[in-house]
């Protein structure tokens, strides 16, 4: 295996981008074997290239000569790597020798390059012919229980393979489609559908253009969507206040020197982006927007008494909202003193905060997983409508709501019928389009696939790209249930610790990749994505295959549904795979308030993008009008088994990873170099508990039931985080979080407030 790099923690004082963004892509090229790669990122983002693999952040109207971030850039050289894993690799090593090793070391051993499937007998991957595999697979199928078979996507698929997946899975009888928003931004479809009537945000790329402040919650722009940082700096250059509500202090929320500015570079002076820097407790978002607009009626009530300009959108209010009153008894209620405790926050800063935005004539509320991943994540989002709403920011130029999605595709894979929620996909359509009668049951999310997996009621796992056992909860318990499993199957790229755990019958099916060039029976293909803006844009991949074995995605689900289901001469999967854009036209006719003329659109530059109804004050809610919300509970988080010594975990990504994918061992912007396990605590913290900086410890669930759920192995990093809070990554401390424990309503688990106390360590347990 590689050798483990230097392991080095100290200070990082510099800015976001900059030399370290340049310095941190030749590394990760050179490593992945992917130097010939760099000259493709100009195509990048751009209307005649391909869409990043990796986040979903919108295309503004003008592209930037480049269009691409620096871990857009790492997602690039990991998929177009040198490197190659073929039958030579799994005659080498055992899948139980395999899953010894840590996920950054699967990830640089480069692309899959032949189908395989799984041999008990010698506990290998062996070369398997495309038919013989389709054909195992379907009459596996056959033998199930539709309502037994989880079909799961993981938001990296286009749109075109997207729709024919779900369209597998409702032929075959079931809405088990699970995808990667369940973990994420669940939270997000379902409160933003109950408030404002769309279960997306309301923000345009544009937008960033004409707002005049920007309040920002629980989102780290540095390392999870770097291409924003055009945004905020461009507007923090008009003048533009932006203020940060996040636990720790994020250097790319702080500081930003643009590559492409070789003033910037010379002098390596960039733009100071918060204007003001709330470090909220984890959890303590509710309190600190109750602090908001508690200030704000206050700011209301003095300008009512003084006759002075009124702070709330009295008129907007009137016309377009229902709930106030209740709301505004509830803020009213609420004393400054459980605010500024369960906020972490004092009252002059949440005050000061307040003034900002009163004085502030578009606002546009940006948000990340900091909300959405907690117990009442579902009233974190809630709360910030609320605060849009008392001055009417929703439905105007430069204003609005703005969750930062997370992969390429994960909100286009939702709007095109990937969804485990019979009402939220037009079945009727469906059937009357199909000659079919789809299942109305309520299908199965992750936490119930998961549930399902341990009870034994899930028989078959198909996954669409992604890493899910890494990815999900209580995974510990969820991998020895992964093999009692008849039947896993594996669509992917590259190799993750999921394809090393199996069914009885297991398949590991590579696939092309977004970049590369995709031909079929009617020439090159393009395929399509929607932005987490709302904004669908054509893909075209520009490298030539990792191999001549490969299938695309659709051929590859083309193949299975074609092995499983019957005939039927309204379905023809040969007919779509030859040319992609009959794929577009059914889904047009599935979709023809979103989709009509859908490739004449998709061919404009800037591609076209999806009716969103409040951004033209229209409410599609039971009321008609956008709902203000009471929260259940002032704090957002678990309460854990009520130990005086229980600490609020938030899980973290680093600099070097996406979602799952580890593409090395550095945290550039935390400091960290070499290593994985830590632990980020307050310097108080660190003494109160008898600790100093680089003793290693470990850490234990303290929910309140009867399994045990620990890590050990991590260093102790004081770290600029609020007092009583840790810090680690995930996936490693995915093992701390209970099934059970999560979001209430959309069941996203809850990874930013997790309760644990510290241990004295045994030798590491988290893989790195």
């Amino acid at each position: 295996m590689t050798k483990m790099p230097d392991v080095a923690i100290e200070p990082y004082e510099g800015p976001a981008g900059g030399w370290g963004s340049m310095k941190s892509l030749a590394v990760t090229a050179a490593r992945f074997g992917a130097v010939q790669a760099m000259p493709l990122l100009a195509k990048q983002n751009k209307p005649d290239g391909y869409a990043c693999v990796s986040c979903a952040w919108g295309r503004p109207a003008k592209s930037h000569l480049a269009e691409f971030c620096e871990n857009g850039a790492k997602a690039t050289f990991s998929e177009l790597t040198s490197k190659r894993i073929g039958a030579e690799f799994f005659a080498e090593h055992t899948l139980t020798e395999l899953r010894n090793w840590p996920d950054y070391e699967l990830e640089l051993r480069g692309r899959l390059t032949e189908p395989l499937r799984y041999d008990a007998a010698s506990d290998r991957y062996l070369p398997v012919g495309w038919d013989e595999a389709f054909a195992a697979i379907g009459a596996e199928l056959k033998g199930l229980d539709p309502k037994s078979v989880v079909f799961y996507a993981s938001g990296r698929a286009s749109l075109e393979t997207s729709y024919m997946y779900q369209l597998l899975a409702r032929l075959y009888g079931c809405n088990n489609l699970p995808d990667s928003s369940n973990m994420c931004h669940e939270t997000t479809s379902v409160m933003l559908k109950k408030t404002i009537g769309m279960p997306v945000g309301s923000v345009h790329v544009a937008d960033f253009e004409h707002t005049d402040c920007i309040f920002f919650f629980g989102q780290n722009v540095g390392s999870n969507s770097p291409r924003m940082l055009h945004q905020l700096q461009e507007a923090r250059k008009r003048g533009i206040q932006i203020v940060v509500f996040n636990p720790l202090r994020e250097r790319g929320l702080e500081e930003f020197v643009n590559p492409q500015s070789p003033t910037e570079m010379l002098t390596n002076q960039g733009t100071a982006i918060a204007t003001q820097y709330h470090q909220v407790r984890p959890g303590g978002d509710i309190a600190a927007i109750a602090g908001l607009s508690k200030a704000l009626f206050a700011l209301d009530d003095t300008a009512k008494a003084t006759g002075g300009v009124r702070v709330l959108d009295q008129a907007f209010l009137d016309a377009h909202t229902h709930g106030l009153a209740d709301f505004e008894a509830y803020v009213r209620a609420t004393e400054w003193s459980a605010i500024e405790a369960e906020s972490g926050l004092a009252r002059a800063a949440l005050e000061s905060a307040a003034q900002v935005y009163a004085k502030a004539e578009a606002v546009i509320g940006v948000y990340g997983m900091g909300l959405t991943q907690h117990k009442r994540g579902i009233d974190n989002v809630g709360m910030l409508v609320n605060l849009m709403l008392l001055r009417g920011n929703v439905g105007k130029s430069g204003a609005g709501l703005c969750p930062v999605r997370g992969h390429s595709n994960v909100q286009g894979q939702r709007t095109v019928g990937i969804a485990e929620k019979p009402e939220l996909v037009p079945l009727d359509t469906l059937a009357a389009q199909y000659g079919f009668s789809p299942p109305r049951d309520l299908g199965l999310s992750t936490v119930d696939a998961c549930e399902g997996m341990l009870d034994g009621s899930v028989r078959a796992f198909i996954g669409l790209g992604g890493n899910f056992v890494r990815a999900v909860p209580d995974h510990h318990r969820i991998e020895p249930a992964w093999g009692r499993m008849r039947l896993t199957v594996q669509i992917a790229t590259k190799l993750n610790r999921s394809h090393l755990l199996h069914g009885a019958v297991a398949y590991l099916l590579p696939c092309l990749g977004r970049i590369e060039i995709d031909t079929q029976a009617s020439g090159v293909q393009a395929l399509s994505t929607e932005d987490s803006t709302g904004w669908f844009h054509a893909s075209r991949g520009h490298h030539a295959p990792a191999s001549d074995r490969l299938l695309s995605e659709a051929r590859i689900v083309a193949g299975i549904a074609k092995a499983t289901l019957p005939h039927n001469p309204r379905v023809d999967w040969d007919h779509w795979c030859a040319d992609y854009a009959r794929i577009r036209d059914a889904i047009a006719e599935t979709f023809p308030d979103i989709f009509h003329d859908f490739n004449q659109r998709l061919a404009a530059p800037a591609g076209f993008h999806r009716p969103l109804p409040a951004r033209e004050r229209i409410w599609k809610t039971e009321s008609k009008k956008a709902e203000f919300t009471v929260p259940e509970q002032l704090s957002a988080a678990f309460p854990g088994d009520g130990g005086k010594d229980v600490f609020r975990l938030m899980t973290l990504r680093s600099n070097d990873q996406f979602n799952t994918t580890i593409y090395g061992y550095s945290d550039r912007f935390r400091g960290v170099e070499g290593t994985r396990m830590v632990v980020f605590m307050h310097a108080d913290d660190i003494a109160a508990h008898g600790l100093q900086a680089g003793d290693v410890v470990g850490m234990e669930c303290a929910a309140a039931d009867e399994v045990m759920r620990a890590v050990q192995g991590f260093t102790v990093v004081p770290y600029d985080i609020p007092r009583g809070s840790l810090g680690a990554y995930y996936p490693e401390c995915n093992p701390l979080i209970p099934l059970w424990q999560h979001a209430d309503e959309s069941k996203v688990p809850a990874a930013k407030s997790v309760p644990v106390r510290l241990t004295k360590s045994a030798p590491a347990t988290a893989a790195a």
